[in-house]
């Protein structure tokens, strides 16, 4: 990515979806900080009992509310619809908690156009990124993306990347039906049966203890691979 572009202002169409819940404390850094570069932000406030919706809305964000909690793939499938209802060309999906960078946003643009691909999916452990995952975490994160690999024949190298770019095409081929973590893994199975064009992006992902203590730890990861356990008994 050219770096004089890395801090340029993104076109309206560039919608960014951010799933949230009891996200108060961290979320008005959050969309400040995307807000003097998108001008389309869109809070899913998920159910929260705190202050997210007032705290989303004050940082210049459009905020949809779920009267109670659905689950994060639930959160992301009303965002991503509410976009592409406005005319949306790109749907970004960004985490509430702050682990993601702005920055690797338009390389993931410019990567959909370079590529000839409907989706760009981010990725940990590509050359380029970075991350300060734990061990445990990074253990756990390839064993579920063995799991992937293996299931939907994608080759992909970070199954349960938050950030993701969509162009319109796309995000209308994608229907989230798995509201917990495993919503991830039915993204990339959806990739693979619809066989949507997709590429990878080396992002940066920097895990603070807020994160961690909202559960982004190795216990999480193991979650993930429970649910993808389950979902594929199921299927």
């Amino acid at each position: 990515m050219d770096p004089s572009t890395s801090h340029a202002i993104m076109p309206a169409g560039v919608f960014i979806v951010i799933p949230a819940y009891n996200e108060g404390s961290a979320l008005g850094e959050v969309v400040s900080g995307l807000a003097g570069r998108f001008a389309r932000i869109v809070v899913v406030d998920d159910g929260s009992v705190d202050d997210t919706a007032e705290i989303a809305w004050q940082a210049g964000a459009t905020v949809l509310v779920h009267p109670v909690n659905l689950g994060q793939g639930a959160a992301l499938q009303t965002g991503i619809a509410y976009a592409l209802s406005q005319g949306a060309a790109f749907v970004v999906t960004f985490d509430a908690d702050g682990q993601h960078d702005a920055d690797d946003v338009p390389g993931m643009i410019e990567a959909l156009s370079r590529e000839g691909a409907q989706v760009a999916l981010g990725s940990r452990f590509l050359e380029g990124s970075s991350t300060n995952a734990t061990r445990a975490r990074r253990i756990l994160l390839k064993a579920a993306t063995v799991f992937t690999r293996i299931t939907t024949g994608l080759k992909v190298t970070d199954a349960h990347n938050g950030l993701r770019v969509f162009s319109a095409a796309g995000a209308a081929r994608i229907r989230i039906r798995q509201n917990r973590m495993a919503h991830a893994s039915e993204i990339l199975e959806q990739i693979a049966m619809e066989r949507i064009p997709y590429v990878e992006c080396p992002v940066h992902i920097r895990y603070t203890e807020y994160s961690r203590a909202k559960g982004q730890s190795g216990f999480e990861a193991l979650n993930i691979l429970v649910d993808l356990f389950m979902q594929r008994l199921k299927s």
